[in-house]
């Protein structure tokens, strides 16, 4: 059995509430040793701290996600700021970034916030986990502003030309369960091609369901079947594909690659 890294995973969603340790279970069965748990909002970072600390195989993210703009305070970014200083473990800082997807949107607040967080990452000297929907020339021009800074795309959705950008800049690209669909032909091209030290494992749960899942919740034990996907995309083994992309994670977050 592989093992994998899910470097996007929602565990603390309110949709995994009522058998949370049952997904755990199957998640650590399908051989996902560590999930990266990305916030969302500063009311979610207890809740989030708390989870990660009691499974080892759990990994926070501190941010402020672009499409609950309505929720975000300026003084949460100061919020912030303090949580890192009192040592809270921390792999990156999001899932913050801009979202041109949602009408009616404030964009200039948008990227304020996004701005900030890059800012308080490039301080900190840590990653980024970045959404951008419909932004991605946008999101790029941000990070241009922010030299030296690593972090990943979540959820990737753009052009070749987009990803080459973002390689340039030593960005990943987190890869899910949109890739297993046929009508997905532009990414599916790029993650036949792409080099394999940018590419991450992603399921973003309970959302973005691979095809043989299609409407239902999403869950971290499906990684195995967005790996499949991949290496036959590539044409190369599962093995190889696993092995690489536990080790580009490994690298970004700063883990350890050893099961917990």
């Amino acid at each position: 059995m592989q093992q994998l890294i899910d470097s996007h995973s929602h565990l603390d969603a309110h949709a995994f509430d009522a058998d949370r340790a049952q997904v755990l279970a199957r998640a650590d069965a399908a051989g996902v040793i560590a999930q990266i748990v990305p916030a969302t909002t500063a009311a979610s970072w207890p809740a989030l701290g708390s989870l990660c600390a009691s499974q080892a195989s759990l990994h926070a993210a501190y941010g402020l996600h672009p499409m609950f703009l309505g929720a975000h305070e300026q003084r949460h970014l100061q919020a912030l700021e303090t949580l890192l200083d009192h040592a809270t473990p921390c792999v990156a800082i999001g899932e913050c970034g801009l979202d041109h997807f949602m009408p009616d949107i404030d964009r200039a607040r948008q990227q304020f916030f996004f701005d900030a967080q890059l800012a308080i990452a490039t301080q900190r000297h840590l990653p980024v986990i970045v959404h951008a929907r419909r932004a991605l020339d946008a999101v790029i021009a941000s990070l241009r502003r922010h030299p030296g800074l690593r972090g990943v795309v979540h959820s990737f959705s753009g052009s070749a030309q987009q990803a080459a950008q973002l390689w340039d800049r030593g960005f990943m690209l987190g890869i899910g369960g949109p890739v297993t669909y046929a009508r997905a032909q532009r990414l599916r091209g790029i993650v036949a091609r792409m080099p394999l030290q940018y590419l991450l494992l992603e399921t973003d749960s309970p959302d973005q369901p691979d095809s043989a899942w299609r409407g239902q919740r999403n869950e971290p034990a499906r990684l195995p079947h967005i790996l499949d996907e991949i290496a036959a995309l590539r044409g190369q083994a599962p093995d190889e594909v696993a092995a690489a992309t536990r080790d580009n994670a490994c690298r970004l977050f700063g883990l350890s690659g050893d099961p917990p």
